[in-house]
């Protein structure tokens, strides 16, 4: 659809104003509504956006430590481009008309939407088209963000209880959210396949169907945002937190990549001629434990990376193997590869450029497979690479890895290990509900 194309949309819909929104480096949107007369200057001349976007953490705590932005910068502006392809309407917000925005046009500014589209179009210029889905975990609690926070985050009600698994119960119990997050998602422009109970107490699951990457990547956001609005309107908090009790699963954020010819015709991932299938894997194990953050981003990420917790802990791979990293699906078409360490706190824009990276530089070096395939239990496979189990040590390894600078911008991959660096140090000045316990009185 062309700018006037949009526009005439817009009038006809008899709205003054506009949202559109960018992603941080955590994957959280920063919205902004506009008048529709801003909007229509901003198609042209793009719209400005203060930089402390980029320079304060999921908490809204300036870093120290960003060369990028900082009381040293004193916090500028810098021009954001909306796309016009990703405009849709919010079918719950009386169809207010909706874009999402980066700054690909802006090569100073680290834009996780924009380093996706870069590494994507390199993709391309190798002959070839990512297609990628995204899937998510996620709990369900009863209460407002206000209640819970009154609460203080203790002893959180899931909307229903027990382990219910692929239930048909639990979700007629709440046909009503159920069914509103089904229609209005699809209506929103993020077309589920599947949704059913996952096992933990108020817990669902829902596919996103496949695009190519960067709209693949826009559902995935625009999905966890729309589920937690629709969420709301039922009395329901919805969390993407990776592991919020260590008693329960956690989250999983799993993302399945393929690669098409250019006209999309085509799956190249083919078992009969799996040379191109394989460098890609062994790109995608290669590279995984040097960049390990940008699938696991929080010191939470790693309480869900525990063995026999539905969760990878090793570089490993299998056939429909669910206990590895990465699961070979043999579909014939439908061939593709899941990546299932990232939990549902990833940023689809950084983890899914992490994939494909890794994949594009095993392509590149014409890697071969090295570590068997896992048949069965992938936690006791004997000689795999154990991952680190926390951000700090994952961190420092991203940090002194060579891998990563050859795959990345030097300037977005800076930015990205200073915000991580950070997140470890905002965590370790904390004193956790864990440690009164243990300590406050008997030591």
């Amino acid at each position: 659809m062309g700018h006037d194309d949009i526009l005439k949309a817009i009038e006809a819909g008899g709205h003054g104003r506009v949202k559109y929104a960018i992603a941080d480096i955590d994957g959280v949107l920063r919205a902004k509504v506009i008048s529709r007369e801003k909007f229509r200057s901003a198609m042209s001349n793009d719209v400005a956006f203060c930089d402390v976007l980029f320079g304060w953490d999921v908490a809204d705590t300036c870093y120290d430590n960003s060369r990028f932005a900082g009381w040293h910068t004193g916090y500028p502006d810098h021009k954001a481009s909306i796309d016009p392809a990703t405009f849709r309407t919010v079918p719950w917000d009386d169809g207010l008309p909706y874009f999402l925005a980066d700054f690909s046009r802006d090569a100073n500014v680290p834009c996780p939407r924009a380093q996706l589209r870069k590494i994507a179009a390199k993709c391309e210029e190798l002959g070839f088209r990512p297609e990628f889905a995204h899937e998510f975990e996620w709990y369900n609690f009863a209460g407002t963000p206000r209640s819970i926070d009154a609460a203080d985050y203790i002893n959180l009600t899931p909307i229903t209880p027990g382990m219910f698994g692929y239930s048909q119960l639990r979700p007629a119990q709440f046909r009503d959210y159920c069914n509103e997050l089904f229609d209005l998602l699809n209506r929103f422009g993020i077309p589920v396949e599947t949704f059913h109970t996952e096992t933990g107490p108020g817990v669902y699951e829902a596919s996103i169907a496949h695009a190519p990457i960067v709209e693949a990547a826009d559902r995935a956001v625009l999905f966890k945002a729309a589920v937690k609005e629709i969420a709301s309107r039922h009395g329901i908090v919805a969390s993407f937190m990776a592991k919020w009790d260590g008693n329960l699963p956690g989250s999983g954020g799993h993302i399945h990549q393929s690669l098409l010819s250019l006209d999309g015709k085509r799956n190249l991932f083919n078992m009969a001629e799996p040379e191109l299938l394989e460098s890609y894997l062994a790109g995608l194990l290669t590279c995984l434990p040097d960049i390990l953050p940008m699938y696991a981003p929080t010191i939470n990420s790693y309480k869900r990376l525990r063995n026999g917790a539905w969760a990878p802990t090793s570089v490993t791979w299998g056939m429909d193997n669910r206990t590895a990293a990465v699961r070979l699906i043999n579909g014939d078409d439908g061939t593709r590869l899941e990546m299932r360490v990232p939990g549902a706190d990833c940023n689809p824009y950084i983890a899914m450029a992490a994939c494909l990276a890794s994949g594009i530089y095993g392509i590149k070096h014409k890697l071969k497979l090295s570590e068997p395939a896992s048949i069965g239990n992938a936690y006791a496979q004997k000689g795999a690479v154990k991952l680190p189990d926390n951000l700090q040590d994952a961190t420092r390894a991203m940090k002194k890895s060579t891998i990563p600078e050859g795959i990345f911008d030097r300037f977005f991959l800076d930015h990205f290990i200073a915000s991580r660096e950070w997140e470890c140090k905002e965590y370790n000045k904390a004193v956790t509900n864990w440690e009164l316990k243990r300590y406050l009185e008997i030591i």
